[in-house]
């Protein structure tokens, strides 16, 4: 994936690791533990995968030309248990994650200000890439603390583990000096 934009790069960079930080959680989740909820009113890891596919593919998917919402989306069916395996779970994610991918590779800087709408309002298609891309953090961070939670002392950290920061900065500093 490249674009010359430089605004185009950054969004497509921060959807990687948004996506990247998901996958690293989902990852360490057993089957069970995709379905697990904390309490009735929670969703599940699984859960939330679902409904953020139904968002990608409702937003993206002739993102430029069709209002974001589209008619044929089920929302309310993203939040009911889902039935699939994990390898249907993933199918669906990984479809989701391709939608945003394919829509905004070949956006370049003039299409920024152009307008799309989402649900009947108009968005210009800057604000509704940062829209989503606080959307997908948010739930990837939900993913995230559902695993840490459900995996406990099992959990492998996917930042600087506690403890560590200074060691951490020493390191890249030193990197840093050496490249330079």
């Amino acid at each position: 994936m490249s674009t010359d934009s430089p605004i185009l790069t950054a969004a497509i960079d921060e959807f990687q690791k948004i996506k990247k930080l998901a996958d690293k959680a989902i990852e360490q989740l057993s089957d069970e533990q995709l379905h697990v909820t904390v309490d009735a009113e929670a969703n599940s890891a699984a859960v939330i995968m679902r409904h953020m596919a139904g968002n990608m593919r409702s937003r993206w998917v002739d993102f430029m030309t069709s209002d974001g919402e589209k008619p044929s989306r089920m929302r309310d069916q993203e939040f009911a248990a889902p039935t699939q395996s994990r390898a249907e779970l993933i199918a669906e994610w990984e479809h989701g994650w391709q939608y945003v991918f394919d829509a905004l590779t070949p956006l370049t800087d003039a299409d920024l200000q152009r307008t799309v709408v989402i649900r009947g309002e108009p968005h210009s298609v800057y604000q509704a890439i940062s829209r989503q891309v606080a959307h997908y953090a948010g739930h990837a961070y939900q993913i995230l603390f559902l695993a840490k939670h459900l995996l406990g002392p099992g959990w492998k950290t996917l930042s600087i583990p506690r403890g560590q920061s200074e060691e951490f900065n020493r390191r890249m500093l030193a990197r840093l000096r050496t490249e330079g």
